[in-house]
């Protein structure tokens, strides 16, 4: 079931981040692998103004998490994570789904991520549920400005794109 985020939710958020990252660290990919999630604070403030929402199993604990923003009038997925142990099980589409709806009560048309284009469960999963690769060209100035965050923050050592879905 899907809920909004609450504030006791975010250090839960963190250890789902970081088990959704290990992975990573067998296709080589230790940065990502190791890289730390969002902190408490920017967890809080997606929170507080409604664009973080959760997964919970049965006994209200969360499972997978995504948050969103609006980046250039389209609602774009800052980060969506399941934990490995919920995985395959539709839980990131599920998410992905919600952030569209509330995309399109925001009044967007499109929604916009950015993903590793190789790595099996990022590019083409997400090809798979209706998001194509946008060319240089086609990115926005926010896409851009979150393209140079990242790659400041070491993670373009591996082929990076940006990806867009009409809503």
């Amino acid at each position: 079931m899907i809920r909004q985020a609450h504030v006791g939710d975010l250090p839960v958020l963190q250890d789902i981040e970081r088990a959704a990252g290990k992975p990573f660290a067998e296709l080589g990919m230790h940065t990502v692998a190791e890289d730390e999630p969002p902190g408490i604070e920017l967890l809080k403030s997606f929170a507080d103004d409604g664009r973080a929402w959760v997964w919970v199993d049965d006994a209200d604990h969360p499972v997978a998490y995504l948050i969103a923003d609006l980046v250039d009038g389209n609602a774009h997925v800052e980060q969506v994570s399941v934990h490995p142990s919920h995985g395959r099980k539709g839980i990131g589409k599920a998410l992905i789904e919600h952030a569209a709806s509330w995309g399109r009560e925001q009044g967007v048309t499109a929604m916009t991520l950015t993903s590793y284009t190789h790595v099996a469960w990022n590019g083409p999963y997400y090809g798979r549920i209706g998001f194509r690769h946008l060319a240089e060209d086609e990115w926005t100035p926010g896409l851009r400005k979150i393209r140079e965050e990242e790659a400041a923050h070491g993670l373009d050592e591996w082929p990076r794109s940006c990806m867009r879905r009409e809503l």
